[in-house]
């Protein structure tokens, strides 16, 4: 086979632009990695879905393999357009349930669907020795939504009580009891904002996990983050080593290289999504589209970002979970 082109819309500004970025700065990473094997095209949505619809297929044109977008939203518009793309569309930046089982053998989805990112976190509180009433806050958008129905769905198995509400209803933390706990989904500004009031409240919350909580930036935009828990697709230190792919050590210190930073999961959920494309080209030994879905669904592997294996019916995700994370002074790290 031929030197591959794999390409991208992603937010390289805009409201996504500090994920999107990161995403990009995952590939180039990869790219390094690859030894340059593998070419590479990325182009900014600027975060709009007008912008991304209008960018997105012309980049699939001129791609062999195919990268979704840095969100859920955005990955719903590139989920409309697959129709009209004759090829298969390698998700990492979209967990909404309801978008990984939108094109059955077109998409394939790296990250663990938003109904079970509340998992690690509502099975602590299950654990936890007194049960206290759990705050299900959910932010704007489906995804907030989408989360927290997870949430209140687990805590229920689990024998906890709930309370839901949603950010903007004109609630107040007011009426809390003595001692109840929070988790919160939204966008990154309506958690920040959830967070913050929470912490201010007469009575603030025992515990808060929040969504947001699983970037670092989340520490310069919330006052005193110690023991706040977060929710990631990926955090490393788990000193796994994947069967395809980069090794954490190896992948970090080329990103430091490109990026100046540390990842966070955005780059790696992106360059997991890069070694599972590649791999399955090589596997297929062609791009057509049915013998790409095909290698997809045989493959039951991990990768930098975790575990890996699709409902072979959907395309969704249904072997890789989410980590549960806590702030300890100004840095995060991972729950023990």
């Amino acid at each position: 086979m031929t030197r591959l082109r794999l390409a991208a819309c992603l937010s390289l500004t805009g409201r996504y632009g500090r994920f999107g970025r990161q995403a990009a700065n995952g590939l180039m990473a990869w790219q390094r990695l690859a030894g340059g094997e593998v070419e590479l095209e990325i182009e900014d949505d600027g975060s709009d879905p007008d912008q991304f619809a209008a960018r997105f297929p012309r980049v699939a044109a001129r791609s062999d393999l195919l990268l979704g977008p840095y969100s859920t939203q955005l990955m719903r518009e590139a989920a409309g357009a697959m129709s009209e793309i004759g090829g298969v569309l390698w998700n990492h930046g979209g967990s909404g349930d309801d978008v990984q089982a939108l094109c059955p053998g077109r998409i394939v989805s790296v990250l663990a669907p938003t109904s079970r990112y509340a998992l690690p976190f509502v099975r602590t509180r299950a654990e936890d020795e007194e049960h206290v009433p759990l705050w299900v806050v959910r932010g704007r958008g489906r995804f907030g939504r989408q989360v927290a129905a997870g949430a209140i769905g687990q805590a229920e198995h689990d024998g906890l009580e709930t309370v839901e509400k949603r950010a903007g209803d004109g609630f107040s933390f007011g009426d809390t009891l003595a001692t109840w706990d929070l988790f919160c989904a939204g966008t990154f500004k309506d958690d920040v904002a959830i967070v913050n009031a929470a912490r201010s409240a007469a009575r603030p919350p025992r515990v808060i996990c929040s969504i947001a909580a699983g970037v670092r930036e989340f520490a310069s935009e919330v006052n005193r983050v110690e023991g706040i828990y977060g929710i990631a697709q990926w955090f490393p230190g788990r000193a796994e080593q994947p069967e395809l792919g980069p090794a954490e050590d190896d992948f970090v210190a080329a990103y430091s290289d490109v990026a100046v930073a540390r990842p966070d999961y955005p780059a790696v959920q992106a360059a997991a999504a890069a070694v599972l494309a590649t791999r399955c080209a090589e596997i297929a030994g062609s791009l057509d589209p049915d013998a790409l879905w095909e290698a997809a669904t045989g493959l039951d592997t991990t990768t930098l970002v975790g575990g890996f294996r699709i409902d072979p019916s959907t395309g969704a995700q249904v072997k890789h979970t989410t980590v549960l994370l806590r702030w300890r002074g100004d840095a995060l790290q991972l729950a023990p």
